[in-house]
């Protein structure tokens, strides 16, 4: 028998060396080397699987006829809709979010709903007992629904129970880091154990039709842990997102090959488990703080749904070095270089002074749209001007202080228009778009600098935030001039 070669492999992102080191040189993780056999050691004898020959197969055309794949619909809205419908059969699904986030008390839901429907659903957990599991499920109410429970880790003897009887049409592997096959000789958790345990129940999902659902962890910047292999195995990667101390939970599709990509659901967490939120903009925004300086209103594209989010900022003199520039909810780099656009081309002079940003609701915004929206509200915190209350705020800044145009202008006014919004400031190129049709009254913006001098303009003869006037920042005055000038 040929003799295993063991290799050191990083537990974070899968790389292997031939001798152990403090560091992982592709992920810069520290302390994640572990010592694996990476051969894929099994049973079958060298000379058994050096004589196996291949089978024959049906090679196909493109043309033909296709159907649609089958779904099956979970019974919650939002997870249909992230989803891209519904679970399709033999697909396979990889959610992944923080500890406590709430992921297993989203599947157990799920699983209830699918049981209650009349079909088989089975949820195998290996990091809980089946008393833990029955807990959870008696808080939530779901105690008399039709669920197949089991604690197992042996993926063998996984297979093997679920391939008894009527095929399952949803089952639920909570988690993947805790299964273990006899193929590979490594410790549970590990990237060898972890990819081979994947596999075979992949495998088994395909050839039996059934709907799987795999629960991975996550690192400490957010990344499902384990090989980045897996993710590329599954046909959708769900990411649950929020902050413990909000009730808000999205779940965000990162990969679907059934659907849309980057599309949320929308989730509150509360005594009875999570409640589905039909409109998020309306949650978003009923704690919004009406004429406070500081706070703009984003018309935002999450997937295929528009969603109103508010963005505070805070702009406060500095006695450091070094500014501090904090944004949560968004992009750093963007943030800077709105500011730098600010002070190149608007003459705002943010150099000396803190400056925070925040997206409230614990959303997390990656389009470029939000920018015209950032930079309002970063100047109506520094020159103390409340923007008005019925106004929403959307457009893409680029490095030339020009607004540029954003994509589905339509949903985003209909959306704002829907919840009482009365104008909307754009991008001048948007002109055409329908926003009349939805009763906004549009204010276009071509550049930055007529932003700017429109809310400096309205922060004129406001006391500054300490209280003397004397003390209020001079950059809005530059940038009425330059936007005069232009």
């Amino acid at each position: 028998m040929a003799k295993n070669v063991l290799s050191f492999v990083c537990q974070n992102c899968g790389t292997a060396y031939n001798r152990w080191q403090g560091k992982c040189d592709a992920c810069g993780e520290w302390n994640t080397l572990a010592e694996e056999d990476t051969t894929g050691a099994t049973s079958v004898p060298v000379s058994i699987r050096s004589k196996r020959k291949g089978r024959l197969f049906t090679l196909e055309t493109l043309t033909g006829k296709t159907q649609d794949a089958p779904r099956l619909s979970s019974g919650m809205a939002e997870l249909n809709r992230v989803t891209g419908g519904g679970f399709v059969r033999g697909s396979v699904l990889l959610v992944g979010g923080d500890p406590g986030i709430g992921k297993s008390t989203l599947l157990t839901q799920a699983t209830s709903m699918l049981a209650r429907a009349g079909h088989r659903a089975v949820y195998i957990s290996g990091e809980e007992a089946v008393a833990q599991v029955r807990l959870r499920a008696e808080r939530l109410g779901l105690a008399n629904a039709p669920v197949q429970l089991a604690a197992e880790t042996s993926v063998e003897d996984i297979i093997a129970t679920l391939s008894e009887g009527t095929v399952p049409r949803l089952v639920v592997i909570d988690s993947i880091q805790t299964m273990w096959t006899d193929t590979v000789e490594s410790a549970p958790g590990t990237v060898t154990q972890v990819r081979a345990s994947a596999q075979a129940l992949i495998r088994f999902a395909k050839k039996s039709g059934a709907a799987l659902i795999l629960v991975g962890h996550v690192t400490k910047d957010g990344q499902i842990a384990g090989p980045r292999v897996v993710e590329h195995m599954v046909d959708a990667v769900l990411s649950f997102e929020g902050e413990g101390s909000q009730q808000f939970r999205i779940l965000r599709a990162v990969k679907n090959r059934f659907g849309p990509t980057d599309e949320i659901g929308v989730f509150e967490m509360t005594g009875l488990g999570l409640r589905e939120v039909s409109n998020p903009s309306e949650l978003f925004l009923s704690e919004r703080d009406l004429g406070s300086p500081g706070t703009a209103v984003f018309a935002g594209i999450e997937g295929t749904r528009p969603v109103l989010v508010e963005l505070q900022a805070l702009v406060a003199p500095t006695s450091l070095g070094t500014p501090r520039r904090a944004v949560v909810g968004w992009d750093p780099s963007r943030l800077s270089m709105v500011l730098a656009v600010l002070e190149a081309h608007c003459g705002v002079k943010l150099s000396g002074h803190d400056v925070y940003l925040n997206v409230a609701g614990g959303l997390r915004i990656n389009e470029p749209a939000a920018d015209l929206a950032a930079a309002a509200a970063l100047v109506s915190s520094l020159t103390n001007a409340p923007l008005p209350t019925d106004a929403v705020y959307f457009g893409e800044i680029s490095l030339s202080g020009a607004v540029r145009p954003v994509a589905q202008t339509s949903a985003r006014l209909k959306e704002a228009a829907k919840l009482g919004f009365g104008r909307a400031v754009l991008p001048e190129s948007a002109r055409g778009d329908p926003g009349s049709e939805a009763g906004l009254s549009l204010n276009t913006v071509g550049g930055l600098t007529t932003l700017v001098a429109d809310i400096a303009a309205r922060g004129q003869g406001r006391p500054s935030p300490a209280g003397d006037p004397e003390k209020m920042p001079h950059p809005p005055d530059s940038a009425v001039r330059t936007a005069k000038a232009g």
